[in-house]
């Protein structure tokens, strides 16, 4: 923040994105530094009582005594791009990323889309909150534990924050009722053309309509996995899964061996992935290779054998989303071309009895 220092922001902005600048702790006693002050950029969620609180794009709630303000300004949200495309809606991206990974069962609840698959998930079973529910909030949060409680599942919201048009105000108002944030992941977008051009043989991928038992073997999320998680896994409007089959195929062959004592040729595929093809919009997901095997390409011959499928399907647009905290796989989608567009969080009901 640069130029005179001055407060422009006021209770009128909540729900805004600004930028302001506010003293901070003050240093020791007798510092010769003088006085220091903190940025903070985020969406302004709530001034109450002489206290602003401002969400930033990872999601983190910032308190600010109100005199401790020095700067404040309103700043234009930046639009998130797909390379090589228009801007994405973040709306769009995740009723389009919903439709990729369908619940089993879903209700509406005025803008809100109830989902339940069993608890195969947290992205199929959680509120997606996009616009309106229609009702007073605490009597439709109210709605929402009740339709979770009759399926035995935990109640959990899905919220955006740090993109254009997000749900930060959403958050902040879970948060003051005692919801707690389980989950915090990003959607990344990236366009397919580059993808598809960077010439990485695939000649080792399979793909199919359907996730064998092959497939199924490597996913690690295979553990118990039931009925309606299976439908999850195979519904969307077009499903391809890719497979790069493990280890020689000659009786002897060499073995390789991880610390868990995993080897090749134990049955479980080197590599696997999925993709959902939606009109202009490929969503890949499940790419895991074998701990063995990591560093050595596949994943992005996966990636690069399904980018080639959707775009001859007419997509031309990738998303994923990914942990926050998963390096590898943010490095390598980075190479890939695709970029953060906005994040969400999972927000779980407060335990003890509905109120």
């Amino acid at each position: 923040m640069s130029g005179r220092l001055e407060v422009r922001v006021s209770p009128s902005d909540v729900g805004k994105r600004v930028s302001v600048r506010s003293l901070a702790a003050p240093g020791p006693e007798g510092d010769p530094t003088g006085p220091r002050f903190t940025d903070t950029v985020g969406v302004l969620t709530s001034w109450n009582a002489g206290v602003l609180h401002v969400t930033r794009r990872n999601g983190e709630r910032v308190r600010i005594a109100e005199d401790r303000l020095v700067a404040g300004k309103v700043v234009p949200a930046a639009p998130a791009r797909v390379r090589g495309l228009p801007a994405a809606d973040t709306a769009e991206l995740e009723r389009v990323a919903a439709r990729g990974w369908p619940a089993v069962e879903t209700e509406r609840l005025g803008d809100w889309l109830l989902r339940a698959a069993g608890g195969f998930t947290r992205r199929a079973n959680s509120v997606l909150a996009l616009g309106d529910p229609g009702l007073p909030l605490d009597e439709a949060l109210e709605r929402v534990r009740a339709w979770y409680a009759r399926r035995a599942l935990p109640a959990h919201v899905h919220t955006t924050v740090g993109g254009p048009d997000t749900g930060e105000r959403l958050a902040a108002a879970l948060a003051d009722r005692g919801w707690r944030p389980v989950a915090h992941a990003e959607v990344w977008t990236g366009a397919l053309a580059p993808i598809v051009d960077r010439g990485v043989d695939t000649s080792a991928v399979r793909l199919s309509r359907e996730a064998d038992e092959a497939w199924l073997a490597r996913y690690n999320r295979s553990a118990g996995l039931g009925p309606q998680a299976l439908r999850v896994l195979g519904g969307g409007p077009s499903v391809w899964f890719a497979t790069v089959p493990d280890g020689p195929d000659e009786p002897g062959g060499p073995t390789i061996e991880d610390a868990a004592g995993e080897a090749a040729g134990s049955g479980a595929p080197a590599a696997i992935g999925r993709v959902v093809v939606d009109g202009r919009w490929a969503g890949f997901g499940a790419v895991e290779t074998a701990p063995h095997l990591r560093r050595r390409g596949l994943a992005a011959a996966v990636v690069a054998a399904l980018a080639e499928r959707a775009a001859s399907e007419g997509a031309r647009a990738g998303y994923l989303q990914v942990e926050t905290d998963n390096e590898a796989a943010r490095a390598m989608y980075g190479r890939l071309g695709f970029a953060r567009h906005h994040g969400y969080q999972h927000w779980r009901a407060p335990d003890g009895p509905r109120s």
